[in-house]
């Protein structure tokens, strides 16, 4: 069953049209990966997936009785929030939030909640750590099991390897696929690294101006637009991937 439906989808960014005319739909238990080049609109669009922007024309609706309070996300840090002065277990159980009603302190549950996705990403041995003292890879553990305290469902990631070195973007990775897999949890992740993305993803939606894609990964390597975009990362000849390591690039301030 669809989670989510998107049709005939047109955002702007301020004046600027990004895209128009997008459809694409998330199933259930999908991993879909949402690569383009710079500019093409892809964190708009995850803007208008959280409901933070509307839609300037076609529609992009929920299903499966799927709430936006009940997606998790992940968003690019910025230096700010790398410097937050909290506990890790404040930071996780922060992530109960937007599911609570308005009692002061969290429940026995949430706190459980929070304890149990802290021992799913290892961290608990750090849950009295503070936030700000840790390495990239340690807080990007913290502010995952801070996203899956708010979804059983759905988990939205924006960018989640931007700035780490090659090692802790492979345990990143995995750690997406066990959850994937053993918690049965829908993916959605922007992504600059395609080469990973067709390694792990199910679906490719590939925003760009004037071309774009939706489908498999394997339609999506085969497609000219797939192609090119590959082998412009210099890790794809041929329909085969080349062996060489791939370092993920820091954000460009990007307006999307």
């Amino acid at each position: 069953m669809a989670l989510l439906t998107c049709k005939d989808l047109t955002l702007r960014y301020e004046t600027l049209t990004v895209m128009e005319h997008l459809s694409f739909t998330v199933e259930k238990g999908d991993y879909l990966c949402i690569v383009g080049e710079n500019g093409s609109g892809k964190s708009t669009l995850m803007k208008c997936l959280l409901g933070l922007k509307s839609a300037d024309g076609g529609t992009l609706t929920l299903g499966d009785g799927l709430k936006r309070s009940e997606i998790g996300y992940l968003p690019q840090q910025s230096e700010i929030q790398r410097d937050f002065p909290a506990s890790v277990e404040e930071v996780v159980l922060s992530g109960c939030l937007n599911s609570r009603a308005l009692h002061p302190f969290y429940t026995k549950a949430e706190k459980q909640r929070a304890l149990e996705q802290m021992e799913c990403l290892k961290i608990t041995a750090l849950r009295k750590r503070c936030y700000r003292e840790l390495s990239g890879g340690q807080q990007q553990r913290v502010l995952l099991a801070r996203a899956l305290c708010a979804t059983k469902k759905l988990l939205l990631l924006d960018e989640p390897v931007t700035g780490l070195d090659p090692v802790v973007t492979t345990e990143l990775y995995g750690i997406l696929e066990h959850i994937h897999k053993e918690h049965g949890i829908t993916i959605i992740m922007v992504t600059h690294d395609v080469e990973c993305a067709v390694r792990h993803a199910k679906k490719i939606l590939h925003i760009g101006k004037g071309e774009s894609f939706f489908g498999t990964c394997e339609a999506y390597m085969q497609s000219e637009v797939g192609q090119k975009f590959l082998d412009a990362s210099g890790h794809f000849e041929g329909g085969k991937f080349c062996h060489t390591h791939h370092t993920p690039q820091k954000g460009d301030g990007e307006h999307e």
